[in-house]
């Protein structure tokens, strides 16, 4: 059996050598780099909610704070290798460096062979892993209740956002087959798609899954659909179901976006996802949807409970029905809103910038931060009651046509 790749957490404040060992680590065939950290005092606590098995440390940037960090992550995290790295190689300091709790120390610039040779002594010495359960991966599926409504958008901002805390690993897998653009979103060219993945899918492991995925420089990562629509054939339900499963075992975060024709390989996603957000706009076409799509929604014991409703471009005040009108039309209770900020959204998409990149401190960018802090609060879920029949007579069928009262 092959052995699972041996996650990997860089601490680096220099950009340039960062990304430097970046490009080395994932050229790695026995490793991949799970997360990496531009602050040595942020490390610490990375490494010890994301528990990877090395820790990969820099000096150079500050020594005194480097060994600091060593010192720590040593006696916090005591199943995590640590990995030096120095231009130095003055005996005193490799001597220091040891004693503080490194188990090996590495000159920069490092060779290809030199650092898998560390690696697999990592491998071969390190120990057992602990009994105590690793962090369970959040899966949020984002479903539209109609086209347009900004599904993709809301699933890419949302993504980054939850990328910016670095003790998350989050991946954006794209399920609209024919009209997915998460990639213009981010303004990258991915050289693989999910129809390639499962192609591949009965070797599938940690390690093919992260090569095949684009990283943006949020540290999102992305599965876009194919490019070729007849790709979209060899997609099936249970290879879908495989690549999720490899995916919550490789972030902590999974967004999902939907496709609006709800189909099988949608259902997939949303069996798997721990909640399903339910976006929809404050206006008849939008609401008259989302009822329909509770009402199915809550046919299936998988699905029911997990669904919020997230109202997206609240505040949008021309034609939109009121917030009330809203509740009482769809029987649940708003999860969250979202502003309009028509402006600042139209810039984001044209540019492929995401929000926490190119307006951080505009409100919508902080209405999504306040969303991924809501949902890491909730991590059961939202709790929403059924729908009931008297209540779906009142709300829904009066804006439903040709329904008779």
């Amino acid at each position: 059996m092959i052995p699972q790749p041996l996650r990997i957490a860089l601490v680096d404040p220099n950009d340039q050598s960062r990304e430097s060992i970046r490009l080395l680590l994932d050229g790695m065939s026995d490793s991949w780099l799970e997360s990496d950290c531009t602050r040595y005092e942020w490390f610490v606590s990375l490494v010890e909610q994301s528990k990877p098995d090395i820790a990969f440390i820099n000096l150079d940037s500050n020594l005194e704070r480097s060994l600091l960090v060593i010192e720590k992550v040593t006696r916090e995290s005591p199943d995590t290798a640590i990995l030096a790295a120095s231009e130095k190689t003055d005996g005193k300091l490799i001597l220091q460096v040891i004693r503080a709790g490194a188990c090996e120390y590495l000159t920069l610039p490092i060779k290809t062979e030199e650092l898998s040779a560390a690696i697999h002594r990592v491998r071969r010495h390190r120990p057992s892993k602990s009994l105590e359960k690793p962090r369970e991966c959040e899966v949020i599926t984002i479903a539209g209740a109609n086209g347009g409504v900004g599904s993709t958008s809301v699933a890419v901002n949302l993504g980054c956002v939850l990328a910016e805390n670095p003790l998350n690993s989050v991946a954006l897998l794209e399920l609209d087959m024919a009209l997915g653009d998460a990639d213009v979103f981010l303004d990258l060219i991915p050289e693989y798609t999910l129809a390639d993945v499962v192609q591949n899918v009965s070797r599938l492991d940690m390690q093919l899954l992260r090569k095949s995925m684009t990283k943006h420089g949020t540290g999102l990562f992305m599965l876009p659909r194919p490019v070729d629509l007849m790709e979209t054939e060899l997609i099936s339900e249970d290879s879908l179901r495989r690549v999720i499963d490899l995916m919550k075992e490789s972030f902590t975060h999974l967004i999902i976006d939907l496709s609006k024709s709800y189909n099988g390989l949608d259902k997939v996603a949303m069996e798997s996802a721990n909640r399903i957000l339910l976006l929809t706009q404050l206006d008849l076409p939008c609401l008259r949807n989302a009822v329909r799509m509770l009402i199915n929604f809550d046919e299936s014991d998988h699905i029911k409970d997990k669904v919020a409703i997230v109202v997206n471009r609240a505040g949008f005040e021309a034609g939109q029905i009121g917030l009330k009108k809203a509740k009482e039309t769809l029987n649940r209770d708003i999860y969250f809103q979202i502003p309009n900020d028509f402006r600042t959204m139209v810039d984001v998409r044209n540019n492929g910038v995401p929000l926490v990149l190119q307006s951080p401190k505009a409100a919508i960018t902080h209405s999504f931060r306040r969303l991924a802090d809501e949902l890491s609060r909730s991590k059961d879920g939202p709790t929403i009651a059924p729908i009931e029949e008297d209540a779906t007579l009142k709300g829904w069928k009066k804006f439903w046509p040709g329904v008779q009262h």
